[in-house]
């Protein structure tokens, strides 16, 4: 049990974020001595390390202080054991990170714990922050840290066989730097035994009312689980008693991966990580470099950033519509959504080259200008899209059917959101307007007009509802950037902009070596730390990096909304029929790339 089983409603968030300054000084003066140091960075939020004895304290303080800090959204590791460049920061073996921000004050802050090298162990913070659950169980995964006091500490992607943690930089990146793999069939037997779940080992019931329950696996080949993904079901009849998600099926090691490749290698595996979302994952891994090497990105670029964002967003949720809709038993709307959404493809195709993922951003910018006529393709679009998502009010959202089995299903409230780090629809479906684009604009958001829909039941429609009036929005800043295009150039003139300009390359020697350098060791990143935050098509997405001054990146963490968008099925699964579990998994809208990167 946790203390935080019914989290109250959060207020709504302040129009303008507290001042860095401020939020530290709020900070300091409720943490007190618990602060062992403060590490000095240039995130625009305190960075502040506690003592072990102190790590939950600090974290029960600051989630029930003034405006508190109550959305845990994120908790990672960091292998010091390979980094040269710590000026300031407490001697540390395994770094424990948790990331915390405060909706009242819309203010971050970020806690660090030092660990030793060889046998790292936390206290876990799950008593305080329920929703540290999965982040906890995956630093043992990837780190080995133990962390004392969590309710089912075991891994979450690798299987539980698995020698060793893959992020620890003493374990091997590529397949190839370990012997031949053989499979026997006693290997296979004692594999499969040692990767059975156990409901009794996990404190779930096996049965109710003297009647034993029946487990049933669903998942992780069925189509209605949107992808690669085991949900472990306790059932009485149709009615689910509990469930457990059983991730890692799509686990690639992205994070491992950010390693081994150059800075500007990394970005089309960005587009990977939440495979429909393509560009909107290479804007926060940007934002978060060009902050360490101090560039701003040229207004044109940041136009261009964000009408192909906006165009994916709309992708995204065309999909999710068209989905929802076919597992209630609506057959046409996908059919017709997909027309919509090869309109969009090429649009952006004929500006970025690809489709699904066009790895166009760049450090500094964009890869290339707008090629002639995007906007007649632009304007034909906008012409196009609102009258279809007005024929599609009647097919879907005004449908009995639908109605029938979305109203009042799967429903839960912002509290509940806070309480597993749910993020993105699932809030503003629930009556909070959180919403990057607005409360921290990046790329020049705040230049234009547009809406936050927020919707209050929390159920599935709401959900709907929300992503069905982003797309009108979406619809709104597109027309926006075609109406305002500034000129100027598509890429910082900056030497740490990545690739410099192929017409530079040809008359200038500099160039050319700065050129065939940074493709060939990687363009030398200011050694620091940098985050980068946007509002993806699933919710609140950041990407938390560390420079070692070398050519690639020493560590990237990936926080993706579909992770712990995920955690609630727990709590809110119970109760419901199969039936409607069906329909609350599509509402989530999860991607199981961005869930087990």
């Amino acid at each position: 049990m946790t203390e935080m089983q019914s989290p109250p409603r959060p207020a709504a968030p302040d129009a303008a974020p507290d001042t860095a300054p401020e939020t530290a000084a709020a900070v300091r003066a409720a943490l007190g001595a618990r602060v062992i140091a403060e590490q000095e960075t240039g995130e625009g939020f305190p960075v502040l390390w506690i003592a072990p004895e102190d790590w939950v304290e600090a974290h029960r303080v600051l989630r029930g202080m003034e405006r508190p800090f109550t959305l845990m959204a994120d908790l990672w590791g960091i292998d010091e054991t390979a980094r040269h460049h710590r000026a300031g920061q407490p001697a540390s073996g395994v770094t424990v990170a948790s990331h915390l921000i405060s909706p009242e004050r819309n203010a971050d802050v970020r806690l660090k714990l030092a660990c030793d090298a060889a046998d790292p162990v936390a206290p876990s913070v799950t008593p305080v922050y329920p929703g540290a659950n999965w982040y906890e169980r995956e630093a043992f995964d990837m780190y080995g840290v133990r962390f004392d006091g969590h309710p089912t500490l075991r891994r979450i992607y690798m299987p539980n066989d698995w020698d060793g943690h893959p992020l620890r930089k003493s374990h091997h990146a590529r397949a190839t730097e370990t012997p031949p793999f053989r499979m026997t069939p006693e290997s296979f037997a004692e594999t499969e035994a040692a990767n059975t779940i156990d409901p009794a080992e996990l404190g779930l019931p096996t049965e109710r009312d003297g009647v034993e329950l029946m487990t049933l696996n669903l998942g992780p080949h069925h189509p209605s689980t949107h992808g690669v993904f085991r949900i472990v079901l306790g059932l009485d009849g149709e009615e689910i008693v509990w469930a457990w998600p059983d991730l890692g099926y799509h686990h690639r090691g992205a994070e491992k991966m950010a390693e081994r490749q150059t800075w500007h290698g990394f970005i089309p595996y960005t587009d990977r990580i939440d495979y429909l979302g393509g560009v909107i994952s290479e804007m926060p891994y940007l934002l978060a470099v060009e902050k360490l090497c101090g560039i701003e990105v040229p207004e044109r670029a940041q136009c261009i950033r964000v009408m192909l964002s906006e165009f994916f967003r709309i992708t995204s949720h065309l999909l999710f519509y068209g989905t929802l809709a076919q597992d209630t038993g609506a057959m046409s709307p996908i059919f017709y959504m997909f027309v919509d959404r090869e309109k969009a493809y090429k649009v952006i195709e004929a500006i970025t080259g690809a489709r699904m993922h066009p790895a166009f951003f760049r450090i500094g910018g964009v890869a290339m200008d707008l090629p002639t006529g995007w906007d007649g393709l632009v304007r034909d679009f906008l012409d196009w899209m609102p009258k279809r998502l007005d024929q599609y009010e009647g097919m879907v959202m005004r449908s009995e059917l639908f109605q029938a089995r979305t109203r009042g299903v799967a429903v839960y409230d912002a509290g509940t959101c806070l309480k597993w780090s749910a993020t993105g629809p699932h809030l503003r479906a629930a009556g909070m307007p959180w919403d990057m684009r607005k409360l921290r604009p990046y790329s020049g958001y705040e230049r234009y007009e547009f809406d936050v829909p927020v919707e209050e039941a929390g159920d599935i429609y709401a959900r709907t509802r929300v992503r069905v009036d982003e797309m009108r929005q979406s619809l709104r800043i597109i027309r926006q950037c075609l109406e305002r295009m500034p000129e100027g150039p598509i890429k910082a003139d900056h030497p740490l902009a990545f690739p410099p300009p192929r017409e530079r390359t040809l008359h200038d020697i500099e160039t050319l070596i700065h050129h065939f350098v940074g493709t060939g060791w990687g363009t030398r990143v200011p050694a620091g730390e940098a985050t980068g935050q946007v509002e993806s098509a699933r919710g609140f997405t950041q990407y938390s990096i560390v420079s070692d001054g070398e050519g690639g990146s020493y560590r990237t963490r990936i926080r993706t909304p579909s992770f712990a968008n995920l955690q609630p099925i727990a709590e809110v699964a119970p109760g419901m029929t199969v039936a409607d579990f069906i329909m609350y998994l599509a509402s989530i809208d999860h991607v199981m790339s961005d869930v087990d990167k």
